[in-house]
């Protein structure tokens, strides 16, 4: 993507490159952060739906403009830090969170060849990035001088580091069958059609890896570091305007990623489920149909599943996920081996 846009500027000089780079990655963010915005919105509105309710329908029409008013409201309100709150580390905390979840897209393929950087190790990247997300909800949850803040993200430092093993392991089972880290190259592994979409072969781990990424990005029903009946919001109790503001954005950013991922490894990406209709419709359109369809998921369990105790939350990642994806990597690389599955053998 950037050396395309290089190449249209006139591919002449390390100025032009700079600038190459800086509209790809406007070219991502802008869109995205639109993205975040209705995502909030329709996230509501499923949930409103499922309760017989009506949802955001007065800003705007059919209350499509809630979530920007919501923002402004945010935008304008006072940012209040606590007397004994560690005000530098306490303000930088959401500032890594919501980061971390923009930088994350620079390696997600839209369509051949249209990515920021399409690394050999993007799987690599991910988890690398995500795992640094940790930080900053440790950051706000110790800056805030708080018990119920710190309490909420010991909690989310220990869920997001439980369910992140089994996610590694079930990335373990794809790659294996493809014999890349690259992200591009996974997706072009699913061409042929809906038949050929590895969802089928990995629908035991493509299961792991959903609930796995709703503990991940703290949804329900594994929102516990934000267990408002305990902890009083957790982490984000002592935030208010723009700084909390940054980690809603973070989080609807992070399932969105999740959605994405889900749709490149399991899914086919950006290709259509009939070879067909790659002649009319863009891959980019494909690839937002199906991160609409997880988020729909998502949307979907938030409003029927009823939040896990935490110690169950935990059963579940050591003592169930993790011995399951144990054993099927063992198994999918055994087919793999013997070329069962897979490109390599």
């Amino acid at each position: 993507m950037v050396e395309a846009l290089y190449t249209l500027f006139g591919g002449e000089g390390p100025f032009l490159y700079f600038l190459a780079i800086l509209a790809s990655i406007f070219a991502i963010v802008l869109p995205l952060l639109i993205a975040v915005a209705f995502a909030v919105y329709f996230d509501r509105k499923i949930w409103a739906a499922v309760q017989m309710r009506r949802g955001p329908n007065v800003v705007g029409p059919f209350g499509l403009l809630q979530s920007f008013a919501d923002g402004l409201k945010l935008f304008l309100k006072e940012t209040v830090i606590p007397a004994g709150a560690n005000k530098v580390i306490f303000l930088i905390a959401p500032m890594i969170t919501f980061t971390l979840a923009l930088i994350s897209w620079a390696v997600v393929p839209f369509a051949e060849g249209v990515a920021i950087a399409d690394l050999n190790v993007g799987i690599l990247y991910l988890l690398a990035i995500s795992s640094l997300g940790v930080y900053g909800i440790i950051m706000s949850g110790w800056a805030s001088n708080s018990r119920y803040a710190f309490l909420g993200a010991l909690r989310s430092a220990a869920q997001m580091v439980s369910y992140e093993v089994s996610i590694g392991f079930v990335l373990v089972c794809i790659l294996v069958s493809v014999g890349s880290l690259n992200l591009s190259d996974i997706v072009v592994a699913q061409a042929g059609g809906i038949l050929d979409w590895n969802m089928w072969v990995f629908a035991p781990v493509f299961v792991i890896f959903f609930i796995s990424a709703l503990a991940e990005t703290n949804r329900p029903p594994f929102d516990l570091p934000e267990a408002e009946a305990e902890l009083v919001a957790g982490y984000q109790v002592e935030y208010s305007s723009m700084a909390f503001a940054l980690f809603f954005l973070g989080e609807y950013a992070n399932i969105l990623l999740m959605s994405a991922v889900m749709a490149i490894l399991f899914m086919g990406g950006w290709y259509a489920p009939f070879p067909a209709l790659d002649a009319y419709i863009p891959g980019f359109v494909w690839l937002f149909i199906k991160i609409a369809f997880m988020f729909w998921m998502f949307a979907m369990v938030k409003a029927f599943v009823p939040r896990y105790r935490y110690d169950q939350l935990m059963r579940l990642g050591w003592k169930v996920f993790l011995p399951l994806s144990l054993v099927f990597v063992i198994i999918y690389s055994g087919l793999a081996v013997y070329g069962v599955i897979g490109n390599i053998g």
